[in-house]
């Protein structure tokens, strides 16, 4: 699975009760990663930890469930009102792995050293060991992910996303290697531009997932062109794309197969080359039974016989 934020975990929830979670291997976005009091928080790989280990909240998805926020409150006082919510389990895990990546290690190795730690039997690769941010250009001017997510509250008009750092930055050891072996290529139901958009721009993972393309499967972040969660559909419209699943077509094309719309979404008339196939289902994941449900469809060896 390529994965990015909340929309991810959700599908992660359902895929980890499906498969052998020694056969899973997500593939997470560290655009949005950042330091804050001096600690490199990678906000996507935390929310992939947490909700693999149990410890995700349902509803939020984010964070660490039934957090507390003593140490928060204690730098708000030190340093002025902060912005961006750290718990202080949530802080743990930033301090671990500042203080491994301090002493040389990778990120990749800090990951995978969290994941023993909390007996997680998945393998969660970074999308790179090299820094890449995602840059977002908005009527305020160029801003941090985190900064026009979190501290503005996605408000700004988006008019350009760019990746810094993208064309120097290699993939994470296993990579390009797991999109080659796979059997099956979930794109999560992550926003296409900022969340899958800093993994696919990286030219070695293009090319595997174009060579992949037959057995890459995309799911659709909008539901009757509204997204369940985040700024996605104003985002496409700021981006100059309609919103819809044409524009999530758009930018799958040549590279998925199959896009999993939800019932009625499919593109009516002309389709551009090289979209994926549209199949319908119910594409909702409120609740982890949903997400099993998904996920049995999506691993299914019928799926590709049912492509509209």
């Amino acid at each position: 699975m390529l994965a990015g934020g909340v929309g991810a975990a959700r599908l992660l929830r359902g895929l980890a009760r499906t498969v052998d979670p020694n056969t899973l291997t997500v593939i997470v976005n560290t655009g949005d990663d950042e330091e804050f009091y001096g600690l490199h928080v990678s906000p996507d790989i935390d929310t992939i930890v947490y909700t693999l280990a149990g410890m995700a909240p349902l509803g939020r998805g984010w964070g660490v469930e039934g957090d507390t926020f003593a140490c928060r409150s204690e730098l708000d006082r030190l340093c002025g009102e902060g912005w961006f919510a750290l718990g202080d389990r949530d802080l743990a895990m930033h301090i671990f792995r500042s203080e491994r990546l301090g002493k040389g290690q990778t990120l990749s190795q800090c990951t995978r050293a969290a994941c023993e730690a909390h007996g997680i039997g998945a393998r969660i690769l970074p999308m790179s060991d090299d820094p890449v941010r995602t840059i977002v250009e908005t009527s305020a001017g160029p801003l941090a992910f985190q900064d026009y997510l979190v501290r503005r509250r996605a408000r700004p008009r988006v008019r350009k996303v760019r990746f810094k750092g993208a064309r120097s930055a290699a993939p994470a050891p296993g990579v390009v290697e797991a999109i080659e072996r796979a059997d099956l290529v979930i794109i999560a139901p992550s926003n296409p531009f900022v969340s899958i958009g800093p993994i696919l721009s990286l030219t070695p993972v293009r090319g595997a997932l174009r060579r992949a393309r037959e057995r890459v499967i995309a799911v659709s972040p909008l539901i009757r062109g509204r997204a369940v969660k985040g700024p996605l559909a104003a985002m496409m419209r700021g981006l100059g794309h309609r919103p819809g699943v044409a524009g999530i077509a758009t930018a799958y094309a040549g590279l998925a197969g199959t896009l999993v719309v939800a019932p009625g979404d499919s593109p009516r008339g002309r389709r551009e080359t090289h979209w994926p196939d549209f199949v319908e289902r119910d594409i909702l994941l409120l609740e982890p039974a949903q997400a099993a449900t998904l996920a049995r469809f999506l691993i299914a060896p019928s799926t590709a016989a049912t492509r509209s």
